[in-house]
């Protein structure tokens, strides 16, 4: 990823601090604090004594380098050193909010189609103005929540019980899917059930080498068994398995260059459990090669990438008492 040069001086003075002292929104740095500065980043660069301004641009050069997803994901260093630029306890002449901090580095990273943001958390983000994918660091969705996250975990959670599988592909997997980098992320006709070949969404994924992957994918509302009688709302896996195999057997057709390529890999989706005698006996009916291609998610995966990804909540997921108590229903 390269960032034109007056970017990354700008971005480079803001670290630094070069600013008159009774006008600056940014704390000040010498070369040792710098050198901490980067450090505290995630990085190890260490200021070598030259000019500051330019040493930063050329360390700002250099991590915009580093690998990272595709043009709309910089690499992970770089959302670091945003999200340290910006900590709320470095705020000068003006609030924690940083709003007049957050506007001047806005201001020099809209040239390259970058937004910043606070989200909840009070970290600041990256946001990539034309797709609206997020930056940040690989999310794990099996950290410790916090308490405003395990609210909004079971507000979702709640959504979910509730959902058609039109919503639950529309509101809740199209958005988490694009937040978590895939791209060309398209239903393919879920709504008049005129499937395609058994799937109902198909994305790509682009790897650091440029290399594309094509994923297709499964949803059922519902529980995912393997039971011999199966109460709705469960589904029966059996009654996926030929979609899946439709999916894996036939072409989509990518208007990105032109032509119908082959699914890499299927995602069966439930909105509810998937359980381990569903993926056994799903395993037992496939071949090896087959069975390295599935990928399994379930309302757990859902509920944990979705917090994790700091998404927004779907509108019919915010309780209605909470645009009383704050104005805010955004989470």
């Amino acid at each position: 990823m390269n960032f034109k040069k007056r970017t990354r001086m700008q971005v480079a003075d803001m670290i630094c601090g070069n600013f008159k002292a009774e006008e600056s929104f940014f704390r000040y740095r010498s070369s040792s604090l710098l050198t901490e500065f980067f450090e505290d980043s995630g990085t190890d660069y260490v200021h070598d004594g030259s000019t500051r301004s330019y040493w930063v641009a050329e360390t700002l050069r250099k991590i915009l380098e580093e690998p990272h997803v595709n043009a709309s994901t910089p690499p992970e260093n770089f959302a670091g050193v945003i999200r340290t630029l910006m900590d709320p306890g470095d705020a000068v002449n003006e609030s924690p909010g940083r709003d007049n901090a957050l506007d001047a580095l806005n201001a020099a990273l809209a040239r390259e189609g970058f937004e910043a943001f606070y989200a909840e958390d009070k970290n600041c983000y990256l946001r990539h103005i034309a797709s609206n994918a997020i930056a940040m660091s690989s999310p794990d969705p099996n950290r410790p929540f916090t308490i405003a996250e395990q609210k909004k975990r079971e507000q979702l959670n709640l959504y979910l019980n509730q959902v058609s599988e039109d919503v639950l592909i529309e509101d809740i997997l199209l958005p988490l899917l694009r937040q978590l980098g895939f791209h060309r992320v398209t239903a393919a006709g879920h709504k008049d059930k005129m499937l395609e070949y058994g799937t109902d969404v198909w994305m790509k994924f682009t790897l650091p080498t440029q290399h594309v992957l094509y994923f297709g994918l499964q949803a059922k509302k519902g529980k995912l068994d393997a039971s011999g009688i199966t109460k709705a709302p469960n589904v029966n896996i059996a009654e996926v398995l030929n979609q899946v195999m439709m999916m894996l057997g036939h072409e989509v057709f990518d208007p990105d260059i032109g032509k119908r390529v082959l699914v890499d890999h299927a995602f069966i989706v439930a909105g509810g459990e998937i359980t381990k005698a569903a993926r056994n006996w799903l395993g037992s009916k496939l071949d090896a090669s087959k069975r390295s291609q599935i990928l399994f998610m379930d309302r757990e995966d859902i509920l944990n990438l979705y917090v994790v990804t700091n998404l927004p909540l779907p509108e019919g997921a915010v309780p209605e008492e909470a645009d009383h108590v704050d104005g805010d229903s955004s989470f």
